[in-house]
């Protein structure tokens, strides 16, 4: 294994390949192999980008195919026959049956740059600068998504002070705390010292927050906060959508409409660089090259953005992600949580997690490092890292699943003796 040149000539930032100290060659499904031969089971899944597997063959032959052309790759938001499929087959295949009704905007390739977009346009349309976002949430690395995550290492490496955004407590975090409540209060009370937002950033599952799953009325609730108050309700599914929670949308148990919906990730299809804005009619307020980006129009994401949607609904994703999802929750209530009755278990569809933070945190990194040392990998997440994400592709067959969940188990024991 040769590291010495990332270790000479790379930034000091990176960070999933000092978790993950090998160079990989090759992958397929949810495996990958490194350059010694290696093959790790994957419960990481690219930080949820690859949720179709890796190298999805229907996928990657729709890529090829349109390599092997000459057709363009890069066009700006110039119209593109991929772009007009991408567009289409969105619309009539995923928003349309689920009785929504949205534009797409395309924006820099990353869910932090679909969240600056959100933001912007929700202050351009109400005229007001603050933004509602919960306790820990996880929206993005850049200033303005930044100002939103509330993880204060995150926060810290900015170097700045950040404003117009109110934190408010999780429904999880208080015990009696009625958050809507809360929040009608600090809009309405003259001395709460609280502007009123322009919209609310939320995700329906806080997954780097330590998978925190809000319930489906919690979630009806806001919808109804927000409309009452004439606040833009916003959705970050850059993580937990392209069915990762069971439904193609996050939201879609709660049967709510959100205002604005960014997605990332999984949009591209095969790890594609891809951020698409949902907007509500009404809201699209935006000027010609209001907010812009050089490359929104990656033709190849939008070819296998495309693909990923005929592949999810010609192989049942979302049912086989609901289906798979129990088969992790009952392993780990069966085979796990025994070990130790301080351990949790969170989760919905396949973004699920481990909490050792009544134990002890620290464990979780010991129970990743085990784990990699056997041949699987998976992250920390949640305060002080105290949770271990179980995240695969949504492909993964039955067997290997239960293969990386037995690894995750004796990991998990071991570090327990």
């Amino acid at each position: 294994m040769n590291t010495g040149t990332f270790e000479k000539y790379e930034s000091s930032v990176r960070s999933y390949c000092r978790h993950f100290p090998t160079v990989f060659t090759n992958a397929k499904g949810a495996v990958m192999t490194d350059e010694e031969g290696n093959d790790y089971i994957d419960f990481f899944c690219g930080a949820g980008a690859v949720n179709y597997g890796h190298n999805n063959e229907y996928i990657k032959k729709k890529m090829v195919d349109y390599l092997s052309t000459d057709g363009i790759i890069h066009a700006l938001d110039m119209y593109t026959i991929p772009k007009r499929n991408f567009i289409e087959s969105m619309e009539k295949k995923i928003i349309e049956p689920r009785g929504l009704k949205y534009k797409i905007q395309f924006t820099g390739p990353t869910g932090t740059n679909g969240i600056e977009a959100a933001i912007k346009l929700a202050r351009k349309i109400k005229h007001r600068r603050n933004i509602f976002a919960f306790m820990g949430c996880f929206h993005g690395m850049t200033l303005g998504a930044l100002s939103l995550t509330s993880e204060m290492f995150a926060r810290n490496g900015a170097g700045a002070t950040f404003v117009d955004c109110t934190h408010i407590p999780a429904p999880y975090m208080f015990e009696g705390l009625n958050v809507i409540e809360y929040m009608q209060t600090l809009i309405d009370d003259d001395h709460s010292g609280v502007e009123k937002p322009a919209a609310l950033v939320m995700e329906t599952v806080q997954a780097e927050g330590g998978i925190r799953v809000f319930d489906e009325q919690f979630l009806r609730d806001v919808r109804e906060f927000c409309t009452k108050n004439d606040i833009v309700m916003i959705v970050d599914d850059v993580q937990v959508g392209c069915c990762r929670t069971g439904t193609f949308f996050s939201f879609e148990r709660a049967g709510i409409a959100p205002d604005i919906v960014v997605m990332s990730k999984s949009i591209g299809g095969l790890g594609m660089p891809l951020a698409i804005v949902l907007i509500k009619d009404e809201l699209d307020d935006w000027k010609p090259g209001e907010h812009n980006g050089t490359f929104r129009g990656n033709q190849l994401s939008f070819i296998a953005g495309a693909a990923s949607f005929d592949y999810l609904l010609e192989n049942n994703v979302e049912a086989e992600t609901r289906r798979k999802g129990e088969i992790v929750r009952n392993f780990v209530e069966k085979e796990i949580l025994p070990l130790d009755s301080r351990l949790e278990f969170r989760g919905i569809g396949l973004i699920c997690g481990i909490d050792f933070g009544k134990i002890n945190s620290a464990l979780s990194e010991t129970v990743v490092e085990k784990c990699f040392e056997h041949k699987l990998i998976c992250e920390c997440a949640g305060r002080e890292g105290a949770v271990v994400k179980i995240m695969p592709p949504l492909v993964i067959e039955d067997e290997l699943l239960l293969k990386g969940l037995n690894i995750m188990k004796e990991a998990i024991a071991e570090t327990l003796k």
